[in-house]
């Protein structure tokens, strides 16, 4: 049968506009049954809190669970591979962190690429390092502790919770651009580290300051800088590192990514939600008492900004020959 040609054209664009109107549909019933945040932490640790938190207010925005899923294991690859694999349906969620960006210098053979396998949603969080040291340490100040190091080459310990963790390559960019020496000692995980720190076992560390303000609080350690660009609300008369050495920078960050082609529509609908719980005053008040700060963005702002930290740590990385043992 021979179609009009006035006819055949109508189908045709039926046809193709079919498609799109299915995805926008799609994305105004999203999410129409619980979505699974993958996490490549163990429970209890501020990446697992901060998604935990998180999930609770795009639940009670969505009207569907968002379920906290913890696949530790490989430096957060396993969480990353999973989601990599999952379909872009906007129902498999992955908790981007600082330790993804190091990753895809620090392993040589990842099945996946960060930048290219998982389309950015929102940052979420930011938290300051803190640069301390034992009271045993005589230096009160960053340029007391350079002008220490330097009479010491190779002796004052440099404690890390991990070869290539966010903390071990914060101290390697110190020692590039303080010009430095140091000792760098590796731990398994934050906790160990902080109980030989305290215990002057070790002598100096960059930790996230969640879990080392307690500490300075009481004494136990000697906070000399935030490795943030401006100073931290939690430690007010602290200054930064970059007040010394111009241009320095370390932080924890995380935020949310779901596998690459998940329609735009239900990552834009994510990130207007995402931003909003970020504004709960209830949300930012518990944020702050991680002693991490909001950090909304919209996708293109947070896959810059993933960029950038890639970049920027895979230059650490290769000039300090950073490998896995």
């Amino acid at each position: 049968m021979k179609l009009p040609r006035r006819r055949f054209l109508h189908l045709a664009a039926c046809a193709v506009t079919l498609p799109a109107g299915s995805r926008v549909a799609r994305s105004q019933n999203y999410p129409a049954r619980p979505v699974r945040i993958i996490v490549g932490f163990s429970a209890g640790g501020t990446t697992d809190i901060i998604a935990r938190l998180i999930a609770q207010g795009l639940s009670e925005r969505l009207g569907q669970q968002f379920i906290i899923e913890n696949r530790p294991g490989a430096s957060a690859n396993l969480a990353t591979e999973a989601v990599v694999r999952a379909p872009p349906d906007g129902y498999t969620l992955l908790a981007v962190v600082g330790t993804n960006a190091i990753n895809a210098t620090l392993y040589d053979k990842l099945s996946f690429n960060l930048n290219r396998d998982i389309a950015p949603v929102a940052g979420l969080t930011r938290s300051p390092l803190v640069l301390e040291v034992h009271p045993s340490v005589p230096a009160k100040t960053v340029p007391e502790l350079v002008t220490y190091a330097k009479a010491h080459p190779g002796k004052i310990t440099m404690a890390s919770f991990g070869v290539g963790s966010t903390s071990h390559v914060a101290g390697e960019l110190f020692k590039m651009m303080a010009g430095v020496d140091l000792l760098h000692v590796p731990y398994r995980g934050s906790g160990p580290m902080l109980t030989d720190l305290v215990g002057g076992q070790v002598q100096m560390a960059f930790d996230n300051l969640p879990a080392s303000i307690e500490h300075i609080r009481a004494g136990k350690l000697r906070a000399l800088a935030v490795a943030t660009a401006t100073r931290s609300e939690a430690l007010p008369n602290i200054p930064t590192v970059a007040d010394f050495l111009p241009g320095y920078e370390a932080s924890a960050w995380g935020g949310l990514g779901a596998p690459k082609d998940t329609p735009a529509e239900i990552i834009h609908k994510l990130n207007k939600e995402i931003n909003a719980a970020l504004g709960d005053p209830r949300i930012k008040a518990r944020i702050a008492e991680l002693g991490a700060t909001a950090f909304p963005t919209s996708p293109n702002e947070f896959g810059r900004f993933i960029g950038e930290e890639t970049e920027k740590w895979g230059k650490v990385i290769r000039a300090a020959n950073i490998k896995l043992e």
